[in-house]
């Protein structure tokens, strides 16, 4: 996965769209325009960070239509809104809805590229975010499952005596789990384990 990010713009007036991406690669962004909703839906997705300038309004499903559909489908990608037509009700379902920024037109290109770059900020911290619980998660799944139970519990602040007692167990034998639980995480401390559990929401799961 690259942390390069890419910009997508979806509007339905060919010229606006051919300046948007004109603007974006001026200042070294990767930008790809859509003319339609559909059209970007059916793109292919990239494992990278991404952001989307979407207009308002669009010939067939409109942008906060493209907005459900996306929220719909869990596919979270930062969005910055334009539009020539806004209006209080718009802006703030489109708000509501998580996009990061509304912008209307004319727009100054300085105040765009601003809110590009933190929606491609946004973006990357959600990769990186995602990427720290993948390793969790693929450390998580060497543990047999008597070591997750003992992990569980562990995170719960119960001491070895406390969980051998719980799962009916020798304490010598939870004192084992324990150590290949640590191991296996690559846990160098208690408080590391506890965060690791927060990350998955394991804690939520006990």
């Amino acid at each position: 996965m690259t942390q390069d990010g890419v910009v997508y713009v979806v509007d339905d007036d060919e010229s606006v769209r051919r300046s948007l991406v004109r603007l974006l690669r001026s200042v070294g962004l990767e930008a790809v325009a859509f003319p339609s909703a559909t059209a970007f839906l059916e793109r292919e997705i990239v494992d990278r960070p991404s952001c989307l300038i979407l207009d308002l309004r669009l010939r067939g499903p409109s942008g906060l239509d493209l907005q459900a559909e996306l929220s719909g489908k869990q596919q979270s990608i930062p969005i910055i809104f334009i539009t020539g037509h806004g209006t209080v009700p718009a802006s703030v379902r489109a708000m509501k809805g998580g996009a990061l920024d509304f912008i209307e037109k004319p727009f100054d290109d300085s105040e765009l590229l601003e809110s590009v770059q933190r929606a491609l900020a946004r973006s990357r911290d959600a990769y990186a975010d995602h990427a720290e619980r993948d390793v969790i998660q693929r450390r998580l799944d060497t543990l047999t499952p008597r070591e997750q139970q003992v992990l569980k519990l562990v995170v719960r602040g119960m001491l070895n005596k406390q969980i051998a007692a719980d799962l009916g167990a020798a304490e010598k034998t939870i004192k084992i789990h324990r150590g290949r639980v640590m191991k296996k995480m690559q846990a160098d401390s208690v408080a590391n384990l506890v965060r690791m559990a927060q990350r998955l929401g394991l804690e939520e799961r006990v």
